[in-house]
This record gives C-alpha cells, structure tokens and sequence, in this order.
C-alpha cells in the first residue's frame, strides 16, 4: 500500500504529464494557420473544424486552391496533414472565393455539391483576421 506522500507525488506527476500534453497539443493548434488560400483567382475552398484528438481544443480554418477540381479533393489533401499532427478534422461546408489581390477584395459565394454550404459569415471572419486590408464580402449568390 501506498503512503499518502507517495500518492499525492504520483497524482501530481500524472496530472502534471497530462496538462503539459494538452498544452503542447493546444500550442500545436494554435500554429495551423487559420487560411490558407490561393494568391489570385476564383476557385474551390472549405471551411474546416479542427480539433485536438481526445480534447476540447478547436478553431475553424478556411482552406481554397485552384488545383482543387472538387471540394473533397482540399479535404483529401488538408484532413492527412492535420491528422498527422494529432488533429481531428470535420469540414462544414464548402463554396467559393474570388481573390483579387490587385485591388485588395475577396469575394465568398456559393456552396458544394459534398459538403453543404459554409457559413459564409464565419469564413469571412476567418480571411479578415490575415487579410486585414482587404474588403472581404459574402453573399448566397451561386455565382
């Protein structure tokens, strides 16, 4: 049997292990970028759910290519990547974004056909915080 002292050290030790990998998990969500989109043009994006696997860590990315044919195929490249770092990924729907970097405005519409509609809204809030100087708009115009 254990003395009192031995127990209160092994609790802390393991309570302590756990926090200190929460945080580290935590710290690792915190350093995905919250957009990462193409430079110029309209193309393909989702709006993603990332969340630390066995804990209540989380943020929404927004996530947009030309290269995408279809919106499944930025999930399919994104979702390995951030598992691999220990994340969970759940996309909320999907649209589009016309980025006019020339004249600083990016424009987000539209739904896909997989996923649903984004939360437009939500997306917006997401490019403002990276592209400050920007008019960034939204609307549930199909083009």
């Amino acid at each position: 049997m254990l003395c009192a002292l031995c127990r209160s050290v092994i609790s802390w030790r393991l309570t302590g292990s756990f926090y200190r990998a929460a945080a580290t998990m935590a710290e690792a969500l915190a350093k995905i970028p919250d957009v990462e989109i193409d430079h110029e043009g309209t193309f393909k994006y989702i709006l993603l759910r990332v969340k630390v696997k066995d804990g209540d860590a989380q943020k929404n990315v927004v996530r947009g290519t030309k290269s995408a044919e279809y919106h499944n195929h930025i999930f399919e490249k994104v979702n390995p990547a951030l598992e691999a770092l220990g994340m969970e990924c759940k996309c909320l729907g999907g649209g589009k974004i016309e980025h006019d970097n020339k004249n600083k405005k990016i424009r987000v519409f539209g739904e896909s056909t997989a996923f649903g509609k984004a939360d437009h809204s939500v997306s917006v809030e997401k490019l403002k915080t990276v592209f400050g100087d920007y008019e960034v708009t939204w609307s549930d115009d199909k083009k």
